[in-house]
């Protein structure tokens, strides 16, 4: 027998456990079929809706008119009613299935437009569709469009493959998954909240309409040049100066895209020449880092602190400023909240308005004028705020888990590699 023929013997098809069977959607209990969404589904497309947004506005009411994604608008009259789920016909939307659910599921009285369809369950739960399809892939199935576009004809998502289940285990399944989406609705209505009081704070106590117990006497208006000073980034000369890594001779080098929500995140930091940055370039607790140049007027001036302690040294890019606090003029923490105020928000855009380049200089930032408390009362506050913040982080990494579960559950739901039943 020849090396080749030997070697093909040899290949052994995957291990299927037992209970489990191999089917075109992969491997699946044997008590579950597999059915085209045309046999285990109806698609009611008959009853969309398609008008303009200007014929919308002429129908203001209290009906929801969906898209492929979410709400479009509310109109006075409605064509569907009971529970439906929408998967989308065309857009670019399709492209993000591991991030974003591809599917509603709806209830109650409402419109759908004609770029989505519209599909019940009669032999199956409509519950079903809605979660076997919301996070799968099926651009194989599409038709391009265009540069990022794509269509689902009817035709085509007939033709879709779907595992069924027996309706107890489709509802057990649902349920599980519903009760998940629920812990998930809370959490954000809960993270929500805690943003509008955080808000609310910062507005009350960053402009002395609420005072903290035991502090009184006068604000002073001061510049926030009294209080440190803005220094500009590293120049650097291009791809020659950069390392795709940290090396001996390299700082890590952030720009605007690594201050996110007022938060500093190292996703796609850079590695830059050390011979390129001063020492006065090397970030320190506590500075600011800021966003002085950018093609979007509304990037430019968003800040972040910089409380970073990986053992790394950081530095900032040309397009970046760094404002450093003297802390014995001022808490550095307080002077950070300063920088995410509406106040700061609007100096910025007046410093833009009627200007075709989108750069602040360190002046523009140090003639910053806001009205201060003194020093004690500046830690207080920003004690205050920190502690708002530091709550609301928990909760966004409870959300952050709560979802990481949720897409362990799916896996393993909706390919019955766990059963409920």
């Amino acid at each position: 027998m020849s090396s080749s023929n030997s070697q093909s013997s040899t290949i052994k098809a995957p291990w299927i456990p037992p209970g489990y069977k191999q089917t075109d959607v992969g491997v699946i209990p044997e008590e579950w079929g597999v059915n085209v969404v045309g046999e285990a589904f109806e698609v009611r497309n008959q009853l969309r809706l398609p008008i303009s947004q200007t014929v919308r506005e002429r129908m203001s009411g209290p009906y929801p008119y969906y898209g492929p994604t979410s709400v479009q608008g509310w109109i006075n009259e409605y064509r569907v009613e009971g529970e439906h789920a929408l998967i989308g016909e065309d857009g670019d939307h399709f492209l993000k299935w591991r991030d974003q659910a591809m599917t509603l599921l709806v209830s109650g009285k409402f419109n759908v437009n004609n770029h989505a369809h519209i599909v019940k369950g009669s032999k199956n739960l409509t519950a079903w569709f809605y979660w076997y399809f919301a996070n799968r892939d099926i651009s194989g199935s599409l038709t391009r469009q265009g540069a990022g576009r794509y269509k689902l004809t009817k035709a085509t998502l007939l033709k879709l493959p779907c595992a069924v289940p027996p309706l107890p285990e489709q509802r057990a399944i649902a349920e599980a998954l519903r009760d998940v989406d629920g812990l998930l609705g809370g959490l954000d209505r809960l993270i929500a909240k805690k943003r509008d009081l955080k808000q609310a704070g910062m507005q009350q106590l960053l402009t002395g309409q609420t005072r903290l117990p035991g502090f009184h006497g006068e604000w002073e208006v001061k510049r926030l040049g009294d209080f440190g000073k803005c220094l500009r980034g590293v120049s650097y000369k291009g791809d020659s100066d950069l390392s795709t890594h940290d090396t001996p001779h390299t700082k890590r080098l952030l720009r605007s895209n690594n201050v996110q929500n007022a938060i500093i995140v190292t996703d796609e930091v850079q590695f830059v020449n050390a011979a390129r940055v001063s020492s006065h370039q090397i970030l320190q607790q506590g500075d600011i880092l800021i966003c002085m140049a950018n093609g979007s007027k509304a990037l430019v001036g968003k800040a972040g602190i910089f409380t970073l302690s990986d053992g790394h040294e950081y530095t900032l890019g040309a397009f970046m400023g760094c404002f450093r606090t003297n802390s014995a003029e001022a808490n550095p923490t307080f002077v950070f909240y300063l920088f995410l105020t509406a106040q700061y928000r609007d100096y910025i855009n007046n410093l833009l308005a009627g200007s075709s380049i989108n750069n602040l200089r360190p002046s523009s930032i140090e003639s910053l004028e806001f009205s201060t408390p003194p020093h004690p009362e500046q830690t207080a506050i920003a004690s205050v705020l920190t502690e708002m913040d530091t709550e609301l982080a928990v909760l966004e990494q409870r959300r952050e888990k709560t979802r990481a579960l949720k897409q362990a559950m799916m896996q393993e739901l909706l390919t019955g590699r766990t059963r409920l039943v």
